[in-house]
This record gives structure tokens, sequence and C-alpha cells, in this order.
């Protein structure tokens, strides 16, 4: 066993040394739906933007996932496929010129449409998509007045309560509702044949809670005493200064495709020209994400540099590469510049903290988040001690991270205080993920790890204690945790495991026996840990029947946490996971990362490095 970790070790750490580029950091592809690819055919189409050899390479990229069926799938154990992305690849397909409606497999992916319900199906993103290019009515949407966003916050219900994430997207929906903005060409393909005629004036039947929440949004605007058409004009303003606030350096809005796509249709509703500085900027950064594969490229949401870079360099931290190595001073130097100075709209629920945080992407400025801060600061911990530009940098970024703390004691990932559940009742897919921002065990499993092992904050400290006691609270009753941009419950057990031992929790205390006992009972006879994208949605525990690196190492690092000799579980999945290490098989690319439910997961090129690396090294620190 020791000779297998060791050289496992020694192999992984020198191809991430050479894998490192000049600036210091790590480039993995952050591969997540091909909703992305889809949508950036469909915009440079709509636009009469011409650039074809990217179209044809990204379409390539699209065919080669199309499964025999005719549909598109979110992940491999995705039962048929997913009607809203093979509605998306479809039509920008079609749009793209690249095959014809009469092309065997274009003529199966309309029948899997049809024979999964139509367009009526999709998700709202997919409808938001399809209205825009005139392939959905904009009447058919629920209500989504503009003049939500001048509704106080003192109000049950306001603008700022959504999520970042929420409102980034959100404002230029808004706008494009407002507007029943529409672009269509002569060459944009007709889908109307897919609006099955049986359900054509079918209407979603509002739920209870629904009509509560319209209820509250009609009252609020009432409160608002000035004329309706001023006060959408009003509105329409704040909108358009919300968005133009938040675009980052190389033109996208926060930094993401999805934002910035709905962005520039939003712009051109607004009366801005499709050669519009801004617009042509927000094309050229969306351009930026491309990345290369092996059959095709690929649109990435979000570029991972800095979360890649600030994980690889921690794990090589771990296996023993040297502080003052040339790799780790590269990138811990490369690191600390994309240290962020701005405020952002973090500084609204977190007062008088200065900037410290990190984003996940070299272009945020403004868009910070926990997890990434962590992960940045646990990778230039041992450079604070030899330098004032680290030891300032610490102390910002330790701060930060400690004023994000919800009052319940838990962590979100971008903004303090977003958790008003009345916005998880918006009638629109996803909304009870995506609308807020709460405390997640996984999150703040992380945060105590860190602030446990890195930081001299007493076991005894209240902001300590009162984690602990949120992740306490938060267990499941078959002893697991859920965690949020993973998947998912061995995801957020052995971030919660590993967090409550850092800040002392002993293995003995009862959660951690039960969390423990959990993670055995789903040991697969290989040795490894599989779980389905399902549990995401299911929000159950939901078995892939197969092992997957990522989660191996997840679930094995938890129960190295808990133990203090080696057991049987610890070392069948040990040997699971170096075996994994030389395969090449869909669970290899299996998405382990989550993004919003049912519509967005992400295989991030790079954990089948970062995880499997620091579980071998813990493996060998602990017990060899």
């Amino acid at each position: 066993m020791k000779t297998l970790i060791e050289a496992e070790i020694r192999r992984m750490t020198k191809e991430l040394i050479r894998k490192q580029n000049e600036e210091g950091k790590w480039g993995f592809c952050f591969e997540n739906s091909l909703s992305t690819d889809a949508n950036m055919i469909i915009l440079l189409k709509s636009l009469k933007i011409k650039e074809d050899k990217l179209i044809n390479q990204i379409a390539k990229r699209i065919l080669s996932k199309q499964e025999k069926s005719g549909a598109w799938k979110l992940f491999y154990d995705e039962d048929r496929g997913n009607v809203s992305l093979t509605v998306e690849c479809y039509f920008a397909l079609l749009y793209s010129g690249v095959v014809n409606a009469s092309d065997a497999n274009i003529k199966k992916a309309q029948q899997f449409i049809f024979n999964s319900g139509g367009l009526l199906q999709t998700h709202s993103l997919t409808k938001f998509m399809l209205a825009i290019n005139g392939q959905y009515q904009w009447d058919d949407f629920f209500p989504m007045p503009i003049e939500l966003l001048l509704i106080p916050r003192q109000f049950p219900i306001s603008f700022w309560d959504f999520s970042s994430y929420a409102r980034v997207h959100l404002v230029s929906m808004f706008i494009l509702k407002n507007t029943k903005f529409v672009i269509t060409r002569n060459s944009t393909p007709d889908l109307k044949k897919l609006l099955m005629e049986s359900s054509k004036n079918e209407r979603t039947v509002e739920s209870r809670e629904t009509r509560i929440f319209l209820e509250l949004l009609e009252k609020g605007i009432t409160l608002i005493h000035e004329y309706p058409q001023y006060i959408q004009q009003k509105a329409t303003v704040k909108a358009e200064q919300y968005i133009l606030q938040r675009i980052e350096g190389d033109g996208t809005l926060y930094s993401y495709v999805t934002s910035t796509f709905f962005m520039i249709y939003s712009l051109l509703a607004l009366g801005y020209a499709k050669n519009h500085p801004i617009i042509i900027k927000a094309i050229q950064g969306l351009k930026s994400h491309q990345y290369k594969l092996k059959i095709g490229v690929h649109i990435q949401n979000s570029p991972s540099d800095i979360w890649d870079t600030a994980l690889i360099s921690y794990a090589l931290q771990v296996a023993g590469i040297e502080t003052q190595s040339s790799t780790i001073v590269r990138s811990s130097s490369y690191l600390l510049k994309q240290q962020h100075s701005k405020i952002g709209d973090w500084a609204l629920t977190s007062k008088e903290t200065l900037p410290g945080g990190w984003g996940f992407s070299e272009s945020n400025t403004i868009h910070p988040d926990v997890d990434d801060t962590t992960a940045s600061l646990r990778a230039i911990s041992r450079m604070v001690d030899h330098s004032s530009s680290f030891r300032q940098a610490w102390d910002r970024g330790v701060n930060w991270t400690i004023s994000l703390q919800n009052s319940d004691g838990g962590w979100p990932a971008f903004e303090r205080g977003k958790s008003n559940t009345l916005l998880t009742l918006v009638p629109m897919d996803g909304a009870e993920d995506s609308a807020i921002d709460p405390s997640t065990a996984d999150l703040t499993g992380r945060t105590l790890e860190f602030l446990g092992s890195y930081t001299q904050l007493s076991n005894e400290n209240k902001i300590l204690k009162k984690g602990i006691q949120w992740i306490l609270n938060n267990q499941e009753r078959n002893g697991s945790w859920y965690g949020r941009w993973g998947i998912s419950y061995i995801y957020g057990t052995w971030a919660a495991l590993t967090g409550l031992k850092a800040v002392g929790v002993k293995s003995s205390h009862d959660s951690l026996i039960k969390a423990e006992n959990w993670l055995i009972s789903i040991q697969n006879r290989d040795g490894g840990w599989g779980e389905s994208c399902k549990s995401d949605t299911l929000k159950r525990y939901t078995d892939l029947g197969s092992s997957t690196p990522s989660q191996t190492a997840w679930a094995v690092d938890a129960l190295i946490a808990l133990n203090d000799e080696p057991t049987e579980p610890i070392n069948k999945g040990i040997l699971n996971l170096i075996n994994s290490l030389h395969k090449s098989d869909w669970t290899t690319v299996y998405p382990t990362g989550a993004g919003l439910p049912n519509n967005f997961y992400i295989h991030y090129h790079s954990y089948n490095w970062i995880w499997p690396l620091l579980t071998l090294c813990h493996y060998k620190n602990k017990f060899l």
C-alpha cells in the first residue's frame, strides 16, 4: 500500500507541476452543460456575426454528445434524455447550418421533443431563449413586473432579497419580458410545430404559494406612489444601470456566459445597436471562455482558473512541495494578484468590511465567494510569515470570510442574509435552489475546516461554535448532509465531517458516528463511492451504481479524518481510488460539481487530480 500511494503522489505532483503555466496558474476545463455551447451559436447567428469556424467547432462537439435516441443528456444516467437541453441543441444546430432538418439525427431529436411533450415541457431559461428568438410567446410567461426593482428593501420581498447569481440573470429577464423583445432572421429555425397542438393554450396552474408570492409582489408595487408609466421607465433605467455597473473588464456580466447571453439581448431591447462597444466587448468576452477539447470547442460558463490554481497549489504543498519552490512561489504570487480590492454587492449586508475575497474566474473582480476565498487562503497560508503583502492579504481575506457568516451560524456562497424563503415561491424552474443563497453544509464545513486548521481562533470562539451548531442542526436523519455545490450527499457529508473535526468535535460524537456509518453503508463493492446527479433534484441520496474518482476521494478523506488508524473501508477506498486514476471511461468524466439542479452540472477536469492527490497525501501523512 505504501509503495502504491507514494508512487501515485510522485506521479501526480510531477505532472501537475508540468501543467502549470508561466503565469503561475493552472487552466483546466470547466466543462458544464451543452447549453452554453448551444446559446453561443444562437447568439452569433441571431446577431449575424460571422464566426463560421467557431460555430462549426461548437456544433461538432454538440453533435458528438447526441444519444442514439436523438436526445441530449445532462449526465450519463439521466433517464431517457433532457428535453430542455435537447431543444437548445436542436435549435442551435439547425441555426448553425451545419445540419438540416432532413438529417436523421435531427429527425430523431425532433421526435424525442415531440414524445417529451414539446416546448412547454422545457425549463424556464430555455423558454426565455425561445421567446427572444420568436419561438415562444412572451404572454405565456408568469408576470415579471420590472417595477420589482423599485420596491423598498424593507418590504417582505424585494429585488435585493434574491441571491446575487439570481439577480444578475433576472435583471435582464425583466427587461426582455417588459419589452417583449424578439429578434428573428430569415435563417431562424421555426420550432412552432413543437409547441404541441393540444397544449398551445395550456397554462401552468398557479399553486397557492405562487398566488401568495404574486399578491405580495402586487402589494409592494402599489407602495410606489407614482404614475404607472413613469414607474416602468424609472425601473427600466435602474435595471440598465444595474447591468452596466456590473460588467467586468473582459466585457462579461459578472464573468458568467449565461448572464452575459441575456444581457446582450436586454441591451438590444433597450435600443443598443449590435455594434455598440459594450455588446462587441461582451461577445469577445464570451469567445474568450472557449476551451478546445479533443472533439470541438466548449464554451465554459465561467473559467475555473482561480479555483483550480488555489486547490492545486494547496494540494502540492500538502504533498510536500516546498513553499519556496518556483511552483508555489509563482502560484501564490498569481493568487495574490487576484484578491479583490473593489466593493461588491456583498458589502450591502456585510457593512464595514473591507474587500478581501477571491472569485472563481480571473475576470471576476467584484463577485467573490466564500469557497474560493478559503481555498486561496489555504494556498497562500505558508507565505504569510515571509511577506507583508501576503500578511495583509491574509488578514483581509480572513476578515472578509468571517463577515459573511449568516446569523444562523452557517456560511452562504456569495452574500450573507439572502435566505428569504418567500422568493423560492417564484414560479420559475429551480427557484427553490437559485433564488436564495442560504447557509449550506458544504460551505459551512469547508469554512470551519479552514478556520480551525489555519487561524488562531479557539474552538470555544462563538464564530466556530455557531458554525458547529448549524451543521449539527442540519444533519439528515440518515446521518448525511446535503451539499449545494457538489454531488451531493457525499460532498456535503465530507465537507461537514472534515470541518467538524478541524474545530475539535470528537469522532465519538453521535452525529459523527452516524455520518461515518452512513458513508460506510453506501460504499460500493469495488471499494469506491458514486452518487448520481439525480440526488441533486430528488433531494435524497441516489446511488450511481459505479464509483467516481472525486466522490471516492471525498468519502475516503472524511473517513481518514475520523479515524486514528486505517480501517478496511478506508483501505478498500484507497485501492479503488488508485485504480480509478488509470481508467478512462464515463465514470472518470461524470459531473460531480453542481450549479443548478436539473439544469447545470459540472465536470471539473481538475477534480480527478486535486481530490485524489489530497486524499492520498492525507492517508500517507496520517497513517504511514
